[in-house]
């Protein structure tokens, strides 16, 4: 399994059965690297409906003939745009080719009327993948380990301003208990600058997780 960062929260996870971009927010996204919207591409998982989250979905969608996985309401608007879209919803699951899909909560907004923002637990080649999407620090987070762990890598924003900050990250990765930490959502614009590696330091000091940072472009291999 491979994990591509593509700047800011936008992801492409290559599994051996499939390759996967989540929240693909690379036309206008000034750290997305060259060539990002040429990848492969079978499935798109779309956390929530905001701009920097929803991105290039549908034109990906429709180049690639991809299925959208994502929460009902937003499943709906993309299939009125010609996507071929799967609507499911928090705490839901189900299995695809390239293994299964849980939907969890994200505290932040939808972007799309009566919406609920998600994350997502991704279970492929004997790895779970914990992509937490736009959220701030809420207590339930400690039922992903329990729920569905052991967590291979947890993919968490440290921004602040929209989402939880580096501390409250480091809370978050204490719950969970992630193998690998991945920090999203930090530095693409001023308002989310963050000491991504402050929060590194900080997370390694418990002599349990280690934080994965990622230069947008680079990969990480699991």
């Amino acid at each position: 399994m491979q994990i591509r960062f593509l700047g800011h929260a936008a992801v492409h996870l290559t599994t051996a059965k499939a390759a996967i971009y989540i929240d693909p927010f690379l036309t206008g996204n000034p750290l997305a690297p060259a060539g990002a919207a040429d990848l492969p591409c079978d499935f798109i998982l779309l956390s929530h409906y905001h701009s920097d989250h929803l991105g290039d979905t549908v034109a990906l969608a429709k180049r690639h003939k991809a299925a959208v996985l994502t929460t009902n309401e937003i499943a709906v608007e993309l299939a009125g745009q010609g996507v071929e879209a799967v609507g499911m919803h928090i705490g839901g699951h189900k299995e695809f080719p390239f293994g299964q899909l849980k939907l969890v909560l994200a505290q932040h907004g939808s972007g799309i009327s009566g919406g609920l923002a998600a994350g997502f637990v991704v279970s492929a080649d004997g790895k779970k993948i914990y992509f937490a999407g736009d959220t701030a620090l809420y207590s339930d987070m400690k039922l992903i380990r329990q729920l569905w762990g052991p967590i291979d890598v947890a993919l968490l924003p440290i921004g602040s301003h929209f989402t939880m900050d580096a501390k409250d990250a480091q809370v978050a990765v204490g719950w969970i208990d992630p193998t690998y930490v991945i920090p999203i959502h930090y530095d693409t614009f001023p308002p989310i600058a963050t000491d991504a590696a402050s929060f590194k330091r900080s997370v390694e000091s418990t002599g349990r997780s280690q934080v994965v940072l990622l230069a947008p472009g680079s990969t990480f291999d699991l």
